[in-house]
């Protein structure tokens, strides 16, 4: 066979082998959560909802406290929430260990989309804080949708399996 010969046969050749190679295996799509964070917010409002028959605790806070508590939510209605955080991020430097504003804090940052830090936030509040009651749910709920919103499936369900448990019944009196 001469070399122009042996050439174009193994040209042929690797044009057939190439046409039965097929192509790799594509991964299957992945789901996008389109979730947004105001949704998510709203999940945990949902959830953290207050039963009339349920006792809840609420803490007596100070004034100048309290002021910079409205000044955020007054912010986070009107859109603000680099604001609201901010307000709630002086108020956590004159009270840093309230439950109840640390949760406030995560859910901006929930509403931020900082997932991680919500979930930290969220956290801190759980540990220091009530077990039981709407605040409590707050805190789950918080941790949940951080995690669904990072992909975290296994450990979002281990987050709402607890929600269940922060309800306790008020007593009943006769």
């Amino acid at each position: 066979m001469s070399p122009i010969r042996y050439a174009l046969a193994a040209t042929a050749a690797s044009l057939l082998l190439s046409a039965c190679v097929s192509a790799p295996p594509t991964a299957p799509p992945v789901a996008v959560d389109s979730t947004t964070p105001a949704q998510r917010m709203t999940a945990v409002e949902q959830i953290a909802g207050v039963d009339d028959t349920e006792l809840t605790v609420q803490p007596l806070r100070d004034p100048q406290v309290e002021d910079l508590r409205e000044s955020a939510i007054a912010k986070r209605r009107a859109g603000d929430l680099a604001g609201a955080a901010e307000a709630l991020n002086e108020a956590l430097l004159q009270v840093e260990n309230d439950p109840g504003i640390l949760q406030e804090r995560a859910e901006i940052a929930l509403l931020q989309a900082d997932w991680a830090r919500a979930e930290t936030l969220a956290r801190k509040a759980l540990d220091l804080g009530s077990r039981t009651g709407p605040l409590c749910r707050r805190h789950w709920a918080t941790i949940e949708q951080s995690r669904l919103a990072r992909a975290e499936k296994e450990n979002a369900v281990s987050a709402h399996a607890q929600i269940e448990g922060c309800t306790v019944p008020g007593i009943k009196r006769y």
